[in-house]
């Protein structure tokens, strides 16, 4: 069993010991110590929480606990169900809570669940706000309201129609053009709430005709929730056989996108974000932002359309965080995630796909053909696991020393640019990993790039 602490909230597989895996025990800890972390912000206010959950097995077991616990220190809740992560992003603003819970685990398999923390702007919490709320949990001094003090309970089904509606009001977003194309779309949505949410979002933006593939929200995922082209053969033969013009993959909480062309290819993870924000900088000049192990594809298409792209530390909250400093048109995440932020400042697979079929739709392209109009750049993935006593710390040190004469950003662990390649080193906050990521323009030299930091790493070990 598993149980993984960190800023954003916990996440786990369900079941087994206390503090372990999951548990119900661990649950009401956790959610106890975020109630207590609002509360001491503001002492005097009655708090509100909007929660919402993925369709996974465990998910009404653990809103439930959720649930009680909010109402047991005295905060109110509003339930708005089976839902998406952003879509309980936006629900915080517009109901002027004082946070949101999001039950989900995201891309994990079915044994795992999570408490995802929002403050009340809809944002992951800060690292110094994650840690209160680590340190509190573990301070163990919770007290509970009083009966006449306990919180209440409220539900509204309506917020992912919400959702649809402010994302059709946006100005880029043009139903007539997708109506016009009368485009026939494939989705998987792996049985979680993406299969209510998509296939809506769909008919709203005029699309033609709408095949479903595991739409069924009963959290039995068909296969590997993770929208990864290795576990995408079921959608990738349905856009063939169907003559589809585009398929769209979420994950089950509906934040990651991944798009398969008319051919049945891979448009690529990489790319959804990359083509998402060239439509958007052709009707907003302006700067975008994604992560450090992102592709610098965007940074191609920014700097073609006038534009300055920054880089941020890897996590949602961090790409947030410089898209605010940097008044940043669009931006977000190389797996996926599009982060639009005049809708919110959060990662939105319906306003990427929005945004993405007018695109295709006024380009009058095939979908692998605006594919081609992209540079191409390949990342090879790869990790080096190490003892428990080494110290990593100082092997990541060397590293930066034999490369010292190479542009080298230390931002989020160490990422080393060669021309135009890259290699990004990060060490796991969790386990005694160093994962290994290199870009280039073939996949080949890419693999090159990272198996000659993998070959550094072992005749620094060698001279420790």
């Amino acid at each position: 069993m598993t149980l993984i602490k960190s800023i954003s909230g916990i996440r786990g597989t369900i079941g087994g010991d206390t503090g372990h895996g999951l548990t119900p025990v661990d649950i009401v800890k956790f959610t106890s110590a975020y109630a207590l972390f609002l509360k001491n912000d503001k002492p005097s206010v009655k708090l509100k929480v909007v929660i919402g959950r993925d369709a996974r097995i465990s998910g009404l077991m653990v809103s439930n606990l959720v649930t009680g616990t909010l109402l047991g220190m005295g905060v109110d809740v509003l339930d708005i169900g089976l839902t998406t992560t952003p879509t309980v992003e936006i629900a915080v603003v517009d109901t002027n809570a004082d946070g949101g819970i999001i039950i989900t685990a995201s891309h994990n398999p079915k044994q795992w669940n999570a408490l995802k923390l929002l403050n009340a702007l809809g944002e992951f919490l800060s690292d110094a706000d994650g840690k209160q709320i680590l340190a509190l949990a573990d301070s163990g001094d919770l007290q509970y309201a009083g009966v006449d003090q306990l919180g209440k309970y409220q539900t509204d089904d309506s917020y992912i129609e919400k959702h649809i509606q402010k994302i059709l009001r946006l100005p880029l977003v043009d139903t007539e053009a997708i109506r016009n194309a009368h485009f026939r779309v494939v989705i998987d949505a792996v049985n979680s709430t993406g299969g209510i949410a998509i296939p809506h979002l769909l008919n709203a933006l005029n699309v033609a005709q709408i095949d479903r593939l595991f739409c069924d929200p009963t959290g039995h995922f068909p296969h590997n929730p993770e929208p990864l082209p290795e576990h995408l053969y079921d959608i990738c033969e349905s856009v063939v056989k169907n003559q589809a013009d585009v398929g769209f993959v979420v994950d089950p909480d509906v934040d990651r996108l991944a798009i398969i062309n008319e051919t049945g290819g891979f448009f690529g993870e990489e790319y959804t974000l990359v083509a998402v924000a060239d439509y958007v900088l052709q009707h907003k000049k302006g700067n975008t932002v994604s992560n450090l192990s992102s592709s610098q594809a965007l940074k191609v298409i920014t700097e073609k359309a006038g534009g300055t792209y920054y880089a941020s530390a890897v996590g949602e909250v961090n790409v947030v965080a410089m898209m605010k400093e940097t008044k940043a048109v669009i931006g977000g995440e190389g797996n996926g995630g599009v982060i639009y932020p005049d809708l919110h400042y959060g990662r939105d697979s319906l306003v990427g796909i929005a945004l993405f079929l007018t695109h295709l739709a006024k380009s009058g392209k095939k979908c692998s053909a605006l594919r081609q109009q992209y540079p191409d750049f390949f990342i090879s993935k790869n990790k080096v696991e190490f003892s428990p006593d080494m110290d990593i710390d100082l092997i990541l040190k060397a590293i930066t020393n034999k490369y010292k004469e190479y542009p080298i950003i230390t931002l989020d662990g160490i990422k080393i640019h060669f021309d135009k390649e890259w290699v990004h080193l990060r060490r796991s906050n969790t386990e005694p990993i160093v994962r290994i990521y290199a870009e280039s323009d073939q996949i080949s030299k890419a693999d090159t790039l990272a198996n000659k930091i993998l070959n550094d790493f072992k005749e620094i070990l060698q001279d420790i």
